[in-house]
């Protein structure tokens, strides 16, 4: 009977185990993206490819952002932010990461080449689990990536980059359930001394992408267009800094 038991209890944690992760899945694919933002324009060419999404200024450009995604967050949830970055003349590749989690294919820009050119500036971006391995992409890879971008991650926690000499931003929300201003707060000294640090009011987790549900997140008390803008803002003032 205890047999019984125990095997009925295994098939029960098996079938909730696998249906969270469904659930999980399903959350964190894109929603809400106006299709426009996949067309390509005599603005902008877009490149979809197995490892990547890639916005590109056909007018020419200086300067190219790589952005890594959360942690199981579908890679398109992003290209709304993306493509307003390249609108405003900059190339920006979103990285499709193994499994949907950067800590397999953080690696990826040196694999697909994407720092060759010498000529351009480089800037890394990522939110969530995407902005922790960004940011031990730049400490493990001194001297290739101009400038840093760190959006709703309590990280770096267990590496130190308060001597990097490269500018870095970090964006973070009020409502954020997930990485929350005392947690970012706690990290500050491990990143340098002038970063600048931007806190939206009223902006959660979920809301830097598109899509649904952030386990642990808070209600947003402004829109994520609203939210979108502000960091659009801030990312384009933070390029444009010498």
């Amino acid at each position: 009977m205890k047999k019984n038991n125990r095997s009925r209890l295994f098939y029960l944690w098996l079938i909730f185990g696998i249906g969270f992760m469904c659930w999980l899945i399903y959350s964190y694919q894109s929603k809400g993206i106006d299709k426009a933002v996949f067309e390509n324009k005599s603005t902008v060419g877009i490149l979809e490819t197995e490892d990547l999404i890639s916005f590109t200024p056909k007018s020419g450009f200086h300067t190219v952002l790589i952005f890594f995604p959360g942690a199981l967050v579908q890679a398109k949830s992003y290209a709304q932010l993306c493509r307003k970055i390249a609108d405003n003349g900059y190339k920006v590749i979103l990285i499709k990461m193994p499994w949907r989690l950067a800590n397999y294919g953080y690696n990826k820009p040196l694999e697909l080449n994407l720092l060759a050119d010498t000529t351009l500036q480089y800037i890394l971006a990522g939110h969530s689990q995407g902005a922790k391995m960004a940011a031990q992409f730049v400490y493990e890879n001194p001297g290739l990536i101009d400038k840093l971008i760190l959006i709703a991650t309590t990280h770096p926690r267990d590496i130190d980059l308060s001597q990097v000499k490269i500018p870095v931003m970090k964006v973070y929300g009020t409502e954020d359930g997930v990485a929350t201003v005392n947690e970012i707060n706690k990290n500050r000294a491990k990143l340098p001394a002038n970063a600048n640090f931007v806190l939206i009011e009223g902006a959660n987790h979920a809301q830097f992408g598109n899509y649904g549900f952030q386990l642990g997140d808070h209600k947003a008390k402004i829109s994520r267009e609203r939210q979108q803008k502000i960091t659009l803002e801030n990312i384009s003032s933070f390029i444009e800094i010498p």
